[in-house]
Formats: C-alpha cells, structure tokens, sequence
C-alpha cells in the first residue's frame, strides 16, 4: 500500500482538526468603523472580551450548546498545499466526523465514528494490495508499524477535532494582543488576535503526536520561548466562524525539514445543524493491520 496515501490523509487530519488548525486570513475581513461596531452590538454582537480565559469559556459555551458544524481548511506546510472539507457532530463523549482532504495531490475520504477511523482507498491501492475492499479501517490498538504510528495520532486527533478543545488550548496558552469589530463574507464578527506560548502547556502541542516520539519532542520544546500567533472570529453567539494559526515558530524550533512554513485557515459555517455520519457497510472495509500483513508489508 502506499504509504502517501495514508501519511497525506494523516497530517491533513491533524493540522485540520486539532488545535492546532488555522493560517493566515485570506483577506476577506475588513474593519468595521466605529458607527458600525454599534450597530453590530445593536445586532445583538457583544462587545470583544479582553481576557483569553473568558473568551475561550463564552466560544466553548456555544460551541457544546451547537454539537455541530460544517467546515473547510486550507493552508500549506514545508511547501505542500492541503485543503479539506466535512461536516462533524460533537457529542459530550463521541465526536464523529466526515471529511475529504486533498493534499500531496492526492485526494482521500475520512471518516471517524465511533472511535474508530475508516479511510477510502483508492483504487491503484486496492489492486497493489489485492483487496476488493473500498475501506482501511485503523485502529490505535493495531499490531502492525503503520497502525501504531497512525492509530494512535488519529484517535487523539479526533478527540481534539472538538473546536471546544481549541478554545480549552487557548484559556491555557493564549493571550489577546488586540480585537476590533469587523464584518466577515457580510455576517458582524468580534475579531480577536491571539498569542499562544507553547511553553505555558508544552503537552497541549504535542498531544497529536506518537507516543514514541512525545517525549523527545517534548524535550526539545522545553526552554525555548515559541510564541504562535492566531486569530480567530467570533459571531454573535460567540461562535468561530474562521480560525487561523501560523505554527512555523514551533516548526523552525524542532528543526522540521523542507521548510516551516505551516499555516493554515479554519473556516466554520452551519454550526447547530443536523450532521449524520455513519461507518462504511461491514463487508466493504478491511482492518488496516490484517491488510498489510497479508501482503507481507
């Protein structure tokens, strides 16, 4: 099996769904003058907070009362364009989501339900590995190298894909360095920019990564004074509605090769509306680990 396939739909995953998702804005906000920003809090937008701890519990607040949203992402790392798409619905115990990302020019379908993570397999991998299944199913208790090294990032993926586990990052890392009032694709939005310090909870950005690795990158963060800059958006139910990070600071503090650039653009839009995900028919998934132990792998 090509292991791109896996390892595209992976870092995808991770950069889109984390906490750690977000870019630079792609421009469409502008600022709101000051007659404006009146009639925005007349709208019922109250004005921005100024404290991170009380903006992150407000978001978090709506975010668990709405239990689901649609979303897209874009951005790059180390020079490669990813771009992605789902919908996720966000119970208090299970997180479910469907999603398709494009990303090292392959394009793969992901979905997440009950704690277990179904990725589509394209058709050149289904002849390369002699299976008629149309689904890899990958567990974080698999046996086999590539599960191990993927189950367990997916699993701790998809339980920080709740963007209530975001704003949990930011009430421990952040602070506000501005906020104004704008107008976002014509909806009125309290626009924050936000510092996290990777120092403050060095766990919360390693979290996605195999335990294998943690600790040595845990290592290699401690001591150093990486700041993230974010931003983020926030509609009159204290909703996000646009998430940005840049994470080539802490990229360019761990030597990451082909560059640290990494930044990235969460875009959030239908929050509260019925999002039904269910798992692949049972005869046409294969687990992940019996595959490639069937083909020798």
């Amino acid at each position: 099996m090509r292991k791109t396939t896996l390892v595209a739909a992976g870092a995808a995953l991770v950069l889109t769904l984390t906490a750690c998702s977000g870019g630079s804005t792609t421009g469409t906000a502008q600022p709101a003058a000051a007659g404006e920003q009146t009639q925005a809090q007349s709208q019922g937008l109250a004005s921005p907070f100024t404290d991170a701890i009380q903006l992150a519990s407000a978001s978090k607040q709506g975010t668990v009362k709405s239990k689901s949203a649609k979303f897209t992402m874009e951005g790059s790392a180390a020079g490669q364009s990813m771009t992605a798409s789902g919908a996720m619905s966000m119970e208090e115990t299970d997180t479910k989501f469907s999603m398709t990302t494009t990303a090292g020019g392959e394009t793969t379908e992901m979905r997440l339900v009950d704690k277990v993570m179904y990725i589509k397999l394209p058709a050149s991998d289904q002849k390369e590995m002699g299976t008629d299944k149309a689904w890899a199913k990958i567990s974080a208790d698999g046996s086999d190298p590539l599960s191990q090294a993927m189950g367990g990032m997916l699993s701790q993926s998809a339980e920080q894909s709740d963007p209530s586990k975001m704003l949990d990052q930011i009430s421990k890392t952040g602070r506000i360095i501005s906020s104004d009032q704008t107008e976002l694709n014509g909806e009125k939005v309290n626009h924050y920019k936000v510092e996290l310090d990777v120092a403050k909870a060095i766990d919360q950005f390693t979290a996605q990564v195999p335990a294998a690795a943690r600790d040595k990158l845990t290592d290699m963060l401690k001591g150093k004074d990486i700041k993230l800059p974010a931003e983020l958006w926030l509609n009159k139910d204290n909703l996000p509605v646009q998430v940005t990070m840049d994470q080539g600071p802490m990229m360019q503090a761990l030597g990451a090769p082909g560059g640290t650039d990494a930044k990235f653009t969460m875009k959030y839009t239908d929050w509260g509306t019925q999002v039904d995900v269910a798992a692949p028919p049972a005869d046409q998934v294969v687990d992940l680990g019996e595959l490639i132990k069937k083909a020798g792998r």
